[in-house]
């Protein structure tokens, strides 16, 4: 019997369970904890990396699985996370998924003109602002349920 970390996105995803991933470096850790925290308390699922991935694991392939199984896409913008290689990685594999995957950059002590050039187009939220993303992706998670 394989026992799962509290959290942990289940292998299968239920037709009813609308699942974020939420991309950020590990050095921001405190904070994406947080958020997932926050983004549960609206029925949602959350994916991120550092808690759902285990050793041994294809970190690339766990990742694109995820982000295809994924509703939409919570990228933590900070002074930390705004040019590292896995973070755009991530974000790459969402915007490839073009219209299957909304993608909303949180940001956090970083500038709008620092925003990767392929999310560039898509409406930023101030980190002060990230009570106004919860309570539209809870209208989101209930219009998945219906």
């Amino acid at each position: 019997m394989v026992k799962s970390r509290p959290g942990r996105v289940s292998q299968a995803k239920s037709p009813n369970q609308y699942l974020v991933f939420v991309s950020h470096a590990t050095a921001d850790k405190w904070l994406p904890t947080a958020l997932c925290e926050k983004i549960e308390e609206t029925g949602a699922k959350t994916f991120r990396d550092d808690r759902d991935i285990d050793g041994g694991d294809d970190i690339p392939n766990a990742i694109r699985q995820h982000i295809v199984r994924s509703n939409e896409m919570v990228v933590l913008l900070t002074p930390e996370s705004v040019n590292r290689p896995w973070v755009l990685f991530e974000v790459g594999a969402a915007w490839g998924r073009r219209r299957k995957s909304r993608i909303i950059a949180v940001l956090c002590h970083v500038q709008v003109d620092s925003i990767p050039g392929m999310i560039a187009s898509k409406k930023a939220v101030p980190i002060n602002q990230f009570d106004e993303y919860l309570r539209e992706l809870k209208q989101r998670v209930s219009r998945s349920k219906s």
